[in-house]
């Protein structure tokens, strides 16, 4: 691995006591780059997708390289100005969190705006100021990324959301039926969530685990109530499959489509804004990313949008576009300078 990859553990106030149980102590991946003579440099926090985890940065496919060995390669040619990238863990126990905070699943978007930047700055001295900090993350975690943005632009001035949830009718509405037809035959959503953890524990999660799990972790998100099972009201009938208009109602006002313009002035105040999707993403999230950055451009946003020849899976190589145009704008922000 080219540059310096150190995993420590960050006791986080935000997520004690979580609904979930899920532990309050996390591993943290920090990347120091190549050469990295220890003085104050600029932070990028990368957010990993649904079901994910914070070491899961450090894999790679057959031929390929590891991100950190692509934020290497861009350090050490020059391409970019030296940074340090930093992986929190999100890992719950629904699979994964939309990093944002929900009274069903925990303060996840607090968790890495507080407790994770300020551990950072403390320990590893990165530069204390919001124009020295980017937020960047795939799938899930470009929707959190892209909430971060809209929630807490006065900690990070930089935003990256690759191939992020959104316009929901299109990426989650196909999932339901196949949930309700799951959880139909379960005797509670509690109890297929824990036969599913026995499953995988004995072999794997089945092919047609995931858009369930999807289903029950959105609805944690997006229609947390303590009145339910698990604390969230499924978008469905479960005798029926029906939708409950009030519900999805809910699911809806957290589609970045939707909030995206009635938040434009927090995004005018991002320094960089960066969208990117595959031209054939099997969760159709591309019109959704279409969608939100025309409605940034028309709210006088400037947005970098790219799409690529690819689907959802196997992307790392996209990191490369997001990172250069936000050091770019490192740069031209002066991240290094004195707070």
């Amino acid at each position: 691995m080219s540059g310096q990859m150190i995993e420590v553990e960050i006791d986080s106030p935000a997520l004690a006591g979580n609904p979930l149980g899920d532990p309050a102590r996390r591993p943290l991946l920090v990347w120091r780059p190549p050469g990295h003579d220890g003085g104050p440099l600029p932070a990028i926090y990368f957010l990993h997708g649904f079901t994910g985890t914070a070491r899961g940065w450090t894999s790679a496919g057959p031929f390929q390289p590891t991100v950190p060995d692509r934020l290497g390669a861009l350090v050490e040619s020059g391409a970019v100005p030296p940074f340090l990238a930093v992986f929190p863990d999100g890992f719950t126990g629904l699979g994964g969190t939309q990093w944002i905070n929900s009274p069903a699943v925990g303060r996840y978007q607090d968790y890495v705006a507080d407790d994770v930047v300020s551990f950072v700055e403390a320990r590893f001295g990165a530069v204390p100021r919001r124009e020295a900090r980017a937020i960047v993350g795939k799938s899930s975690g470009g929707y959190g990324a892209l909430r971060m943005g809209r929630d807490r632009p006065e900690v990070f001035a930089h935003v990256a959301c690759h191939s992020g949830d959104a316009a929901f009718e299109y990426c989650y509405l196909g999932e339901l039926p196949v949930a309700a037809g799951a959880l139909l035959a379960a005797e509670s959503p509690a109890a297929w969530l824990a036969e599913l953890k026995r499953r995988a524990r004995a072999t794997k999660m089945a092919g047609g685990d995931h858009p369930v799990l999807n289903v029950l972790a959105m609805a944690a998100h997006y229609s947390p109530d303590p009145d339910e099972p698990l604390g969230l009201a499924l978008p469905f009938e479960r005798e029926t499959g029906r939708l409950r208009p009030e519900v999805w109602a809910r699911w809806l006002a957290e589609d970045p489509v939707r909030y995206v313009p009635q938040a434009i002035e927090r995004y005018r105040r991002l320094a960089t804004v960066f969208v990117d999707c595959g031209t054939r993403d099997e969760y159709h999230l591309r019109w959704g990313a279409r969608m939100v950055v025309e409605s940034l451009r028309a709210g006088g946003v400037e947005v970098l949008h790219e799409e690529f020849e690819d689907g959802h899976q196997g992307t790392s190589y996209r990191y490369e576009a997001s990172v250069r145009a936000i050091a770019r704008k490192f740069q031209e922000g002066r991240a290094l300078a004195t707070p």
